[in-house]
C-alpha cells in the first residue's frame, strides 16, 4: 500500500456542522455523524441508544478495497446513525436530539433513568438468565489488569522501549495465577473467553452497530452473573488488545512481530506517533475507566453477606444500577475493539481527524460518571458494614469484660489491635516496638487522653512513675502504664497531628501504642460510653486477669501517688480512713520545705488570689502580727487553679519584694489545686457530702475560695488539726484587729484565738462559688454550701481564659 488517505468531504442538507468519524476495517468504512458536544449526565450522555434501522445518507468516501486505488470511483457506503448523539423516535422513525440533563443535583435516581434507557435496559435484563454457577473472577481480573496496564503505555514509553519485565513482577503474577482453583477456573472459562474474543473481532470488523454487538455479547454471556459477564468480556478484549500492542511494541526489534504487522498492514505507530497520540491516549483513559467500573462491580459482589444484604437500601440501590454499569462497560469494550480493528490495513496512512479520540473520550466521561456514582454507593455500603462491625466489636468487648479470664491477654488484644501481627506497643525508655506479651499477668494502668494532654499533667505523672521505678521490687511498684491516645477518626489525620503525637510519645517513659489507628472505633466507643472518657485524662486500672478494678484511678494517683496501689475502691476507702484535714494532706510532697516546717512545729499560712495589692497588704500585716505574737510564721503563696500570666506576674513581684515564700514552678501550683479537685471527686464517688464528712466540707471551702474573686488564707501550726481560714477581706480585717483578740492568744493558742475572732466577724451574707471542671466526672445535681448548708444554685459557665 502506498500513499496517504485523501481528504474526505461530507455534504448534507441544512444539517448542523458535524465531524465525521472513520471506523476503518479491511473492507468497509462507516461514517458516524455526531452532534456538537453537550454536557452529559451518567446515562443521558453523548453516548446514546443504537438505531436499529440504518438511515441512508448521501455520503461517500474513498475506500481501498481489493485492487482499488484512491483514484478509482468510490463505492457507495451505508452510513449508520451513530449512537453518540441521536435517538430514533419509535413512532415517526425520526432522528431527534437527546435531551441533556445538565445538573447532577436532582438525585441519583435521575442519573440512571430515562424512558429510552429503560427500554434499552429491559433488553439487557431480558438476556440475563444466570444458571447459579459461582465464578471467582478476581484472579482473572488480575491478569486482565496486568495485560491492560502493560499494553496501554504512553507512546513515549513505547518509543523508549520501556517494558516492565522485572523478575519481581513476574514472580508476583505467578503467585497470583499458579493456584489450583485459578487454573481450574481458567480452563472452564478459556473457551468462553476465546468465543467472545472472536465474536467481538468478527462483529466489529463487519461494521455492525455498537448496541447490536453489545446485545449479542450479553446473549452469549446470559448464564453468568453480572460481575462475571463484565470480567469475561474484558478478558476477551484484553486478548485482542494485548496481541495488538505486543506486535506494536516489538515491531522494530523483533522480526516475527514485524512480519505479523506487515501481514495485518498495521500502521507504523512509532513513525507517526504524534498523529496517533490523541487516539491512543483516549483508549488508555477509556480502558482505565472500564477497569475502574469492573473493579467496583466485583467489589459489590464481594461485600460480606453477614453485614449487608440485597434488601439493605444502600445495597439495593447499587444492585439496581449494576446492569447499566455492566452494559456501558461492555459497550466500551466494543468501542475500543472497533478502534483497534480499524487500524488493521491502514498501513502507512494516518488520519488527522480527532473525532475518534473525541468519541472515546466522551464514552470515557460517561463510564467515569458511572464509576463515580458506584464508588459513592460503595462508600455508603462500606459505612453500613463498618457500622455493623463496630456494633459487633463493641458488643464483643462488653461480653469480654464480663467474662472471667486466666490472664489479661484477651482483654489487651481486644483493646489494642496488632496490625499484620506487628508489635503494637512502644517501650518507654528504648522506644523500641514490643508485643503485648510484656504486659501478661501484670497490673496495667491505661492512661487514656486525647492529644491535648497538658504539660503539667504529663510532668506530674512522669515524676510519680519514675519514683515507682526507683524501687521496682516494692509492692506499690508492681504495675505498668500504657498510653491510649484517643483521636477523632472522622477528621483527617494530618502531619501536624502526627508530629504532635510523636512529640508526646517521646516524652512518655511508659508504654505507648505505636499509633492511634491501632485503637478500633468500637474500642473508642467503649472507652467513651462505659469508662466515660470525654476530654480530661482518665486512668483505667486492669488487674492481672484483665478485670477493671477502677474506671478512673487518676484521682487516687493525684492524691496518694503509688501508695494507692492496687488502686481499688477498697484501697481508696482505707486510705481515707487514715486521713484527717491537716496541712500534710493539703501539701503532701509538693514542697519538701513545707514538710520540714511542719515537723518543726512552725505556723504556716497558705494564701492565694490574684490581687497583688491585697497580697502586699496581707503579707505585711501577717508578718507584723506574727512579730507581735512572737510566733514563727511562714507564708506560702499558692496562686489560683489554672495558673496563668497574672499568677506568674504575682510570683515575680512576691519574689522581688520578698513578700513571702512561693512556688516558682506553675506546675506545683496546678498540682496543688488539681489534688483538691481530686479529693472532691474521690469523696463524691464514695457518697460523701458536707453534711456527713468534715474533710469534704473543708475541701469545698477551699474550692469556693478559689472560685471567688478575692484573696484568701489558711493558717495552721505544724501537723495540728486546728486551722483558721477566711476570704481575703475578712482575714485581713481580723489580723488588722489583732489588738482586740491578742489577750486570747496565750490561753487558747494563736490559731484558735484567730478562728474565734473570725467567727465574730462572720455575717450571714455571703456569696460562695464552687467551680468544677465539667469533664472530670459526673457532676452532682445538688450541692450544699460549705458555709451555711443551704443548697447551692447550679449555673453553667463557659470559660476561655487567656489572661
Amino acid at each position: 500500500m502506498s500513499g496517504g488517505m485523501k481528504n474526505v468531504a461530507t455534504q448534507q442538507g441544512a444539517q448542523p456542522a458535524v465531524a465525521p468519524t472513520l471506523l476503518r476495517s479491511p473492507q468497509t468504512v462507516q461514517t458516524v455523524q455526531t452532534m456538537p458536544l453537550q454536557q452529559p449526565t451518567l446515562m443521558n450522555s453523548t453516548v446514546q441508544h443504537p438505531v436499529q434501522h440504518p438511515v441512508q445518507l448521501p455520503v461517500q468516501h474513498p475506500v481501498q478495497h481489493g485492487g482499488q486505488h484512491p483514484g478509482q470511483h468510490p463505492l457507495p457506503v451505508t452510513a449508520q446513525q451513530n449512537t453518540n448523539s441521536h435517538l430514533l423516535n419509535n413512532r415517526h422513525n425520526e432522528l431527534v436530539p437527546v435531551q441533556q440533563n445538565n445538573s447532577l443535583l436532582r438525585g441519583d435516581r435521575h442519573l440512571f433513568s430515562s424512558s429510552d434507557d429503560n427500554v434499552m435496559m429491559r433488553q439487557i435484563q431480558g438476556t440475563h438468565a444466570p444458571d447459579g454457577r459461582e465464578v471467582n473472577v478476581k484472579p482473572l481480573l488480575h491478569i486482565v489488569e496486568d495485560i491492560l496496564h502493560r499494553a496501554t503505555p504512553s507512546l513515549d514509553g513505547v518509543l523508549a522501549h520501556e517494558h516492565d519485565t522485572t523478575q519481581a513482577h513476574m514472580d508476583a503474577l505467578d503467585d497470583r495465577t499458579h493456584h489450583v482453583d485459578f487454573i481450574g477456573m481458567l480452563e472452564a472459562l478459556s473457551y468462553t473467553i476465546h468465543k467472545i474474543s472472536c465474536e467481538i473481532s468478527c462483529k466489529c470488523s463487519g461494521g455492525g452497530d455498537a448496541h447490536t454487538t453489545t446485545l449479542a455479547l450479553f446473549n452469549t454471556l446470559s448464564s453468568y452473573s453480572w460481575d462475571a459477564k463484565v470480567v469475561i468480556a474484558l478478558a476477551a478484549f484484553a486478548v485482542n488488545y494485548g496481541e495488538f500492542w505486543l506486535v506494536a511494541q516489538l515491531y522494530t526489534t523483533n522480526n516475527l512481530a514485524k512480519s505479523v504487522a506487515l501481514l495485518k498492514q498495521l500502521p507504523d505507530i512509532l513513525e507517526h506517533s504524534e498523529m496517533f497520540r490523541p487516539r491512543f491516549e483516549a483508549l488508555k483513559h477509556l480502558t482505565k475507566a472500564m477497569l475502574d467500573v469492573t473493579n467496583c462491580i466485583v467489589e459489590f459482589k464481594d461485600l460480606p453477606a453477614q453485614y449487608i444484604t440485597a434488601d439493605t437500601p444502600a445495597m439495593s440501590m447499587a444492585l439496581a444500577h449494576i446492569p447499566t454499569a455492566a452494559y456501558w462497560t461492555i459497550r466500551s469494550v466494543v468501542a475500543c475493539s472497533s478502534q483497534m480493528i480499524g487500524l488493521i490495513g491502514l498501513g502507512h496512512e494516518y488520519i488527522t481527524s480527532t473525532t475518534e479520540a473525541w468519541e472515546l473520550s466522551s464514552l470515557a466521561h460517561k463510564v467515569n460518571n458511572i464509576h463515580g456514582h458506584l464508588t459513592k454507593q460503595l462508600s455508603v455500603c462500606h459505612q453500613h458494614i463498618d457500622g455493623k462491625r463496630h456494633i459487633e466489636a463493641y458488643q464483643m468487648l462488653v461480653r469480654l469484660f464480663e467474662t472471667i479470664h486466666i490472664d489479661n491477654m484477651k482483654i489487651l488484644r481486644a483493646l489494642i489491635y496488632a496490625h499484620d501481627d506487628q508489635p503494637p506497643l512502644v517501650e518507654g525508655s528504648t522506644k523500641k516496638r514490643v508485643h503485648l506479651d510484656v504486659l501478661r499477668r501484670k497490673n496495667v494502668l491505661l492512661l487514656i487522653t486525647d492529644l491535648q494532654i497538658s504539660q503539667e499533667e504529663l510532668s506530674i505523672l512522669e515524676q510519680m512513675y519514675r519514683e515507682s521505678r526507683h524501687q521496682p521490687t516494692r509492692t506499690e511498684s508492681q504495675y505498668e502504664v500504657v498510653w491510649l491516645p484517643i483521636v477523632d477518626r472522622t477528621l483527617p489525620w494530618t502531619e501536624p497531628k502526627e508530629k504532635q503525637f510523636e512529640n508526646l510519645q517521646m516524652l512518655m517513659p511508659w508504654y505507648t501504642v505505636h499509633h492511634p489507628s491501632l485503637l478500633d472505633p468500637a474500642v473508642i466507643k467503649y472507652i467513651k460510653e462505659v469508662w466515660r472518657f470525654q476530654k480530661k485524662p482518665i486512668l483505667v486500672v486492669l488487674d492481672p486477669q484483665g478485670r477493671v478494678v477502677s474506671p478512673n484511678a487518676l484521682h487516687m494517683m493525684w492524691i496518694w501517688g503509688s501508695l494507692a496501689f492496687p488502686f481499688t475502691s477498697m484501697r481508696e476507702e482505707a486510705l481515707w480512713k487514715e486521713e484527717s484535714w491537716r496541712l500534710e494532706l493539703l501539701v503532701d510532697g509538693i514542697d519538701p520545705l513545707i514538710l520540714n516546717w511542719i515537723s518543726e512545729g512552725r505556723f504556716i499560712c497558705l494564701y492565694g488570689g490574684e490581687d497583688i495589692e491585697w497580697i502586699r497588704k496581707f503579707t505585711t500585716t501577717a508578718r507584723n502580727v506574727a512579730q507581735a505574737a512572737r510566733i514563727p510564721l511562714e507564708l506560702v503563696y499558692v496562686g489560683k487553679s489554672n495558673p496563668k500570666e497574672r499568677v506568674r506576674k504575682n510570683i515575680a513581684a512576691i519574689t522581688t519584694e520578698k513578700l513571702s515564700h512561693c512556688w516558682q514552678d506553675l506546675t506545683s501550683i496546678w498540682f496543688f489545686w488539681v489534688r483538691l479537685e481530686s479529693m472532691w471527686y474521690s469523696k463524691m464517688q464514695h457518697g460523701r457530702t458536707v453534711e456527713n464528712d468534715t474533710i469534704m466540707q473543708e475541701i469545698m471551702t477551699m474550692l469556693s475560695f478559689d472560685g471567688s474573686d478575692q484573696g484568701w488564707a489558711v493558717i495552721s501550726r505544724g501537723s495540728g488539726l486546728d486551722m483558721a481560714k477566711a476570704k481575703g477581706e475578712t482575714i485581713l480585717t481580723a489580723l488588722t484587729e489583732y489588738d482586740a483578740w491578742k489577750e486570747h492568744v496565750e490561753p487558747k493558742g494563736f490559731v484558735p484565738a484567730l478562728t474565734d475572732h473570725l467567727h465574730q466577724l462572720h455575717t450571714p451574707h455571703h456569696c460562695n462559688r464552687l467551680i468544677l471542671p465539667g469533664t472530670s466526672g459526673s457532676i452532682p445535681e445538688m450541692l450544699v454550701c460549705a458555709e451555711c448548708g443551704r443548697p447551692m444554685e447550679k449555673y453553667i459557665m463557659y470559660r476561655c481564659c487567656t489572661d
